[in-house]
């Protein structure tokens, strides 16, 4: 897959659902419940459109959604974003396309007026990579709860400040 050759869209569609329950199930990563929670996501979104407080993008290669990212402001903060999901088709995982949408979801968020991103993960030896990602992409390390999964699985928070937009008059 040539990731020139990949196109971006932020509209939900109906049949977005089920392609999700199917890409999130096979990576092997959610718990079933996990899986119902981004489901639920794209139908709030279908229902209430942007007061429901859920943005997607999604990545399309030869018409097929190969991976998507899902955020939305985090209610009673002033600029604060949760990265809800961001998963890649198992068939198109390494190849860079992760990192896209990430970039292109900090930069919608950025434009939304966005200066902090909070993403979630586990502590299990699973999530790994998941941990590396985010730190690549220059997040750090925020919080730990431990046990919060599970026992043994805590939840890992990551954050990553985005620049303030310049609103200051220029002055000579």
């Amino acid at each position: 897959m040539k990731l020139d050759k990949v196109k971006y869209r932020n509209r939900v569609q109906k049949t977005d659902a089920k392609l999700i329950r199917e890409m999130v199930r096979a990576s092997g990563f959610f718990y079933d419940e996990e899986v119902e929670v981004a489901v639920e996501l794209v139908e709030e979104r279908l229902a209430k459109g942007d007061r429901s407080g859920y943005y997607f993008l999604f990545a399309e290669h030869s018409g097929k959604v190969v991976g998507y990212a899902c955020f939305g402001p985090i209610p009673c903060t002033k600029s604060s974003y949760d990265l809800y999901w961001i998963v890649v088709h198992n068939d198109y995982r390494n190849k860079g396309l992760g990192k896209i949408l990430l970039q292109k979801s900090e930069d919608i968020i950025s434009k939304r007026g966005g200066t902090r991103i909070y993403a979630e993960t586990s502590s299990r030896s699973l999530y790994d990579p998941t941990r590396a990602f985010y730190r690549k992409a220059g997040y750090r390390e925020e919080a730990v709860i431990k046990d919060f999964y599970a026992p043994g699985d805590s939840k890992i928070i990551y954050l990553k400040e985005l620049p303030r937009p310049n609103t200051e008059d220029n002055v000579c």
